[in-house]
């Protein structure tokens, strides 16, 4: 038997003040900013001494009042260090994450 692995539709993209962070003393956010290419695509972070404990989130567009951005938001992160994930087995980056606040990460 196969593990298929499917999700529900990709929500409409977002407009400004839409999403609501889970943040806090021990808790952050993090922001992947992509290209428009890369919406629907499935980034995964992971804290870096536990690899196999992954999230994840989809790119969306998110409409601002004066541009449109492709990234996603994954909240709440316990404060510590994670693994960006390019693919199931190679590390795109890492970053941090600090309780209270959201952390930006650009993929390139």
């Amino acid at each position: 038997m196969t593990d298929v692995h499917t999700h529900a539709p990709l929500p409409a993209p977002s407009t400004e003040g839409s999403v609501v962070l889970d943040i806090g003393a021990d808790t952050g956010a993090v922001i992947v900013h992509t290209r428009a290419e890369h919406d629907g695509l499935e980034i995964e972070v992971s804290p870096t001494d536990e690899p196999d404990r992954r999230t994840h989130a989809a790119v969306r567009p998110r409409h601002l009042a004066d541009r449109t951005i492709h990234c996603l938001v994954i909240s709440p992160l316990t404060a510590g260090e994670y693994t960006v994930w390019l693919d199931a087995t190679t590390p795109h980056g890492t970053l941090t994450v600090t309780g209270g606040s959201v952390t930006e990460y650009h993929w390139s």
